[in-house]
Formats: structure tokens, C-alpha cells, sequence
């Protein structure tokens, strides 16, 4: 190969190369290399955990690229002729010893680290019973249900008490396939499993946090996010005890949240257009629809509540039939 053709793939090569990584770290969590902003004690482990281990990678890739770009150099072909043989060079001992014992060292450290890290990220800190609480987090597709101590339900949109111990399980339906329960500030990912349940916890001050679903779940999977509104105690009692009735926001939230990832009132999208269609306002076809499912349209209600059907209808109730349609003149 012409020595300006490989200078030229080289440089695109390096290039390119840069430009990757710089696009990575840029659309990464926390707008860089880190995962993103700890708000809770075991994301703040996990935070420490990735630092650690990105030091002794980083430094390892530095040693391992920079030996390899030497030995290119060094040993390259350079005037010889292709078909002359290059330097015979034989093993060493010594080297071979070393650069076996050092990464046998280095993962011995690296998980000792973790291992200490690791009851901090998993166990929940003790606190008394009225400060803390327990949600069951259910993932479906395409949506997030949260189950509260008192049966309330949400979808999508996660309250809970600040600066109080929040337990979390994790699961999925039987007849669902696996997500992935993922807030970023939270700490790491947890799977939400058909009929097995995953526990972890969070602690973290007022505010709003991001989830979503990190598993491919389906067609519909860029659209299974949610939000965590983690706000004072008297806020969160207020909303759990207002909820536990069901009504309208609960309909708005089902609609919202389940239905029209699927389907558009006025236009078909991944499923009809529902303006005008019956079910909106027929409790008892609804409810067969959203526990069997139909076609494409998996079993989204299956085991919905007779309260979550009655906010769903309700809600549903207010849309105007479908505008009648006028004849043109031409």
C-alpha cells in the first residue's frame, strides 16, 4: 500500500475515532462521562464505584494502546521487502510473569472495592416506619404502574416522600415480557421480571427525576418513560389518600400513559383512531377489550381494578363523537 494511502487511512482512521467517543461522552448521562448525578446514598456508591473502576481502566488503556503504537512503530516493515521475514523475537519469562500477575492484582482490588461498596448500593438504611414507605413497581408494555401501601395506583408518574426511605419492588405480570426500571440518579438498573420480584431502595430530597424502561420491551419501547416526583411527606399522604378513590387524574394518567401509546383520537397510529369508537363510554366493552386484548393489542388491563376501569371511563366519557363529515361541492 502507498505510503500516502495509508497515511490518509490512518488520519480518517484517528478521526473518526475521536469524533465516536467525543458523541458518546456527550449524549451520556450528565451531559458527559458520568452516569449522571447521584440523589439518593447507593446511587452515590455506585458513582463512586464507576469512578474507581474508570480510573484503573482508563489508565490500563492508556499503557496497553500507547505499548501497541510503540511496537507498531518500532517494528514495522519499513524499506525491508514484503517478503523479507522482520525481527525474530523471543519470549520472556519475566515479562510474561508480570504482565500476569499485575491484572490479577489490579481486578483482586477493583473487587474488593465493589464487595465494599456493594451492601451500601443493595441494603436499605434503617429507619422507623413512618419514615419510609413501600411501592410495587410493575412493568408493562408499554406503561409503569405503581401500586401503593393503601392500593392507590399511578401510571408513569411515580410520588413519593423526600429525604425518607423508599422501597422498591420490582416485578412484571406473568403474562408480560422483562423491562428494566432504570432512574438514573437513583443508582443502577433493575429488571422487572414476569412473576419474580427485585427489591431496592432510594432516599432522595424534593424533585423530579427521570425513568425509564432500558430494555427493548416491544414496538412501543421508546415510549415507556416515567417520572419520579419525590416531594414532602404531607404531600405524598395527601396524594396516596386522594388516589386510593380512583378518579379523574387516575383516568387522565391511564389514557395518557397506556392508551395513547397506541392509539390518537383523530388519526390512526399503531392502532385505530378512537373519536367516535363506543368503548369510550361502554364500561363493559372496555373492560373485556383492555382484559383479553384483541389482534395486535396485547392484554394491557388484564388485572386493572374495578376502580381503575370506572377513572378510565370516566375520563374517556368527554370526548366528543366524531365530527360528521359534509359532502363537498366539487
Amino acid at each position: 500500500m502507498p505510503s500516502g494511502v495509508r497515511r490518509f487511512a490512518f488520519a480518517t482512521l484517528a478521526t473518526s475515532t475521536v469524533a465516536l467517543l467525543t458523541t458518546v461522552a456527550a449524549y451520556a448521562g450528565n451531559g458527559g462521562f458520568l452516569p449522571g448525578e447521584p440523589h439518593s446514598p447507593n446511587a452515590h456508591h455506585v458513582h463512586t464505584a464507576f469512578i474507581v473502576v474508570s480510573i484503573f481502566t482508563g489508565v490500563i488503556f492508556v499503557l496497553i494502546e500507547t505499548a501497541l503504537v510503540v511496537f507498531i512503530v518500532k517494528y514495522r516493515r519499513g524499506k525491508r521487502p514484503r517478503t523479507a521475514e522482520g525481527p525474530q523475537i523471543h519470549g520472556s519469562t519475566k515479562l510474561e510473569i508480570i504482565w500476569t500477575v499485575i491484572p490479577v492484582v489490579i481486578l483482586a482490588l477493583i473487587g474488593t472495592f465493589v464487595f465494599i461498596k456493594l451492601p451500601g448500593i443493595t441494603d436499605a438504611p434503617k429507619a422507623a416506619a413512618a419514615d419510609q414507605t413501600r411501592v410495587q413497581i410493575s412493568g408493562r408494555q408499554f406503561y409503569w404502574q405503581f401500586t401503593y401501601p393503601n392500593g392507590a395506583i399511578s401510571i408513569d408518574t411515580l410520588v413519593a416522600p423526600a429525604d425518607q426511605v423508599v422501597n422498591e419492588e420490582i416485578s412484571a405480570p406473568t403474562w408480560d415480557v422483562i423491562h428494566s426500571w432504570w432512574v438514573p440518579d437513583f443508582g443502577g438498573k433493575y429488571d422487572a421480571i414476569p412473576g419474580h420480584v427485585n427489591k431496592t431502595w432510594f432516599k432522595a430530597p424534593a424533585g423530579t427525576y427521570a425513568a425509564s424502561c432500558y430494555e427493548l420491551c416491544g414496538i412501543q419501547h421508546a415510549l415507556m418513560h416515567a417520572t419520579v416526583k419525590v416531594v414532602p411527606r404531607a404531600e405524598y399522604d395527601t396524594f396516596v389518600a386522594q388516589r386510593a378513590q380512583g378518579g379523574a387524574e387516575l383516568g387522565k394518567e391511564e389514557w395518557q400513559g397506556v392508551c395513547q401509546k397506541c392509539h390518537r383520537l383523530d388519526n390512526k397510529y399503531i392502532g385505530p383512531a378512537l373519536r367516535g369508537n363506543s368503548l369510550l363510554s361502554d364500561r363493559k366493552a372496555i373492560e373485556v377489550l383492555l382484559r383479553n386484548g384483541q389482534g395486535q393489542m396485547p392484554s394491557v388491563g388484564k388485572d386493572w381494578t374495578s376502580r381503575q376501569l370506572d377513572a378510565l371511563i370516566a375520563y374517556t366519557k368527554q370526548f366528543p363523537k366524531a365530527k360528521p363529515q359534509t359532502a363537498g361541492n366539487g
